[in-house]
């Protein structure tokens, strides 16, 4: 593990590992055996106003009115045809996703969450529900509507408060426009605003690194998500030269330690959340609702028992939308995945002029048997502080967690420790999640993953 920044891993198995599923299973097959009472509901919106430079997100940018509209006709097909298949489904957490949902105006949203509720069967105000935003889409109009249905966490890109530092990451906004979407948000209310910020963009030093994160502290987020900046293939910072390990991981210490010492709790690498206890920020009514983005379901819980809401580990999620992913116990599956504009392109194009049968059946995935089963709790347990729990792994799987698995390196690298309770990485273990993670991943997984095409 020559560098701490291998891979970021928000589930398993990665989408690279995916591959067509022949013959295609039907849907009403793939979820006629699987609990179906504490889904995680996921719309996607492949729609970004631009493309920033460190983004390998499936989305296109500049999408015209009529494409919108064909693609939310698709997404409509293809809930009706979903509903069919789980016809007595429930959902304990929903979020859109993106791309940018706010790049629909307020009526397409509008429609979409029509979609959720009337379709899907959603009931979006009774549960934990999260959308994802940006500073020039976060408009008083669509946070009306999105907050009038229930919206508990609204999230939203930030990257730096230094606008020099933004344009550098191939994301060209302003101060301003980031403050008059955040000063929107609060006013909307929902519970929850979550801001992400990034370190090791070229040129931030550690004390505009503070500066952003104090800016950012200036607004009282409930949560903060502080990424490293990724170099991967086919963004617009993929041919970026050299290495700067060194420097995110003293970023990334200077950033946690000054969230700690905020008032704030660590929940991943990424994730930190503003203790109860802390001084409320207006509008907001639970520090602990609708938790979670790219790592965890809103709301999600780790090692619940059944009843308690959705859980990573356990239970299901379906995804709506050409990018979305769905997860059942044995099968994840989604559409084709790419990166690059024109595929990208290509796959929308397709999607939106999909007949309904189409959507009856799964087309790309991975079937994961029970080992997989076993490595994948392992690895949304572990990568939280908090741990894997081991007699919640042993009800589940009839094992201790530390006889399926050979953790004693990272024991030994001062990354890991255990008791009888739970097993977890210490705070240098978490530091170093990038490198944990992608190490787990099995032989089979990485050997998909490495001969899969990148488009």
């Amino acid at each position: 593990m020559t560098s701490p920044y291998q891979g970021y891993v928000y589930s398993y198995p990665h989408k690279t590992a995916y591959r067509p599923l022949e013959p295609r299973p039907a849907l009403r097959e793939v979820w006629a055996q699987e609990p179906d009472q504490a889904l995680f509901l996921y719309l996607h919106v492949p729609f970004c106003e631009m493309r920033c430079g460190f983004c390998n997100l499936f989305t296109r940018t500049g999408a015209p009115a009529d494409l919108v509209a064909a693609y939310l006709d698709a997404l409509e097909r293809q809930a009706a045809v979903t509903r069919e298949a789980l016809p007595e489904a429930r959902f304990a957490a929903a979020a859109i996703g993106g791309g940018t949902p706010t790049y629909l105006e307020a009526g397409e949203l509008a429609r979409l969450l029509d979609i959720a509720e009337d379709v899907m069967g959603a009931d979006l105000r009774a549960v934990p529900f999260g959308v994802e935003t940006s500073p020039a889409t976060a408009t008083p109009d669509r946070l009306a509507v999105l907050t009038g249905r229930g919206v508990t966490r609204v999230s939203i890109g930030v990257q730096s408060f230094l606008d020099a530092e933004a344009r550098a990451a191939v994301r060209p906004q302003r101060r301003a426009e980031v403050e008059t979407a955040l000063a929107a948000i609060r006013a909307a209310g929902p519970p929850v605003l979550n801001l992400d910020l990034i370190y090791g963009i070229d040129g931030q030093t550690e004390t505009s690194w503070l500066y952003s994160l104090d800016a950012a502290l200036a607004w009282r987020p409930e949560e903060l998500y502080l990424y490293p900046l990724y170099v991967r293939p086919l963004t617009g910072l993929g041919l970026r030269p050299g290495a700067w390990d060194d420097q995110r991981l003293r970023l990334y210490r200077t950033g946690r330690d000054h969230l700690l010492a905020a008032g704030y709790e660590q929940v991943s690498m990424r994730m930190f959340r503003r203790r109860a206890s802390s001084s409320r920020a207006p509008g907001s009514s639970n520090d602990t609702a609708a938790g979670g983005s790219h790592e965890t379901a809103p709301g999600g819980s780790h090692d619940a028992s059944p009843g308690d809401g959705y859980t990573c580990q356990r239970d299901g999620m379906v995804g709506l939308g050409c990018g979305a992913r769905s997860y059942t116990e044995r099968l994840h599956y989604s559409f084709e995945y790419a990166v690059a504009v024109r595929h990208v392109r290509a796959i929308i194009d397709d999607y939106v002029r999909l007949p309904r049968e189409e959507f009856a059946h799964a087309n790309a995935g991975f079937a994961l048997d029970a080992a997989e089963r076993r490595r994948r709790h392992l690895l949304q347990s572990l990568l939280q502080a908090a741990g894997l729990d081991r007699a919640a792994y042993k009800t589940r799987f009839g094992a201790d967690v530390l006889d399926d698995f050979d953790l004693s390196g990272y024991a030994a690298r001062g990354w890991l420790e255990d008791d009888a309770e739970r097993v977890r990485l210490t705070p240098d273990g978490l530091a170093h999640s990038d490198a944990v993670g992608p190490a787990l991943f099995s032989a089979r997984v990485r050997e998909l993953m490495d001969t899969y095409d990148h488009r």
